[in-house]
């Protein structure tokens, strides 16, 4: 049976920069739970950030491949640097994939950790654009299929 990493914050864990859930209210995930395919997961607060914690963004500019690579960085609202912890939560988020035996991952989008089909532009005035999150594409590299909230019925097509 494959498994599924999922964002913690989907399944109502309130672990969100701002204190909150972003719950994905969906059947599948209820067929999923009860499978016992899902493994919930907040990269950000696995690495050790607090919540509430300030609002990040990728640095304008930078791709998550970047941060990876230690050529870019992941930048509060008040300039602090924070990629270090976005890249320890990158490396517990595959660690624990792949001990739980997840193919594949359904992270929130737009998140400067989990997005995987856009992210926030840096720039902290909601400008979003194509890109990734730190866990998106550590996962991707390494082999892991990423889904964002609005692929879920594609995620369910490659479940089987």
């Amino acid at each position: 049976m494959s498994r599924i990493l999922i964002s913690a914050c989907l399944m109502g864990a309130p672990v969100r920069y701002d204190g909150r859930a972003k719950t994905l209210t969906d059947a599948l995930l209820t067929r999923w739970q009860a499978e016992g395919r899902l493994v919930p997961l907040c990269p950000e607060v696995a690495a050790g950030l607090p919540t509430p914690r300030p609002p990040a963004e990728l640095a304008p500019g930078v791709t998550a491949a970047q941060v990876l690579d230690g050529t870019g960085s992941i930048r509060t609202d008040q300039d602090a640097d924070v990629s270090h912890a976005f890249v320890r939560g990158a490396e517990i988020a595959l660690r624990i994939a792949l001990a739980q035996g997840c193919s594949f991952a359904l992270l929130t989008d737009a998140s400067p950790s989990c997005g995987s089909l856009q992210v926030y532009a840096g720039r902290h005035d909601g400008t979003r654009i194509a890109g990734r999150g730190v866990v998106a594409e550590h996962l991707i590299r390494h082999g892991i299929t990423v889904f964002a909230p609005s692929q879920i019925t594609d995620l369910a097509a490659r479940l089987g």
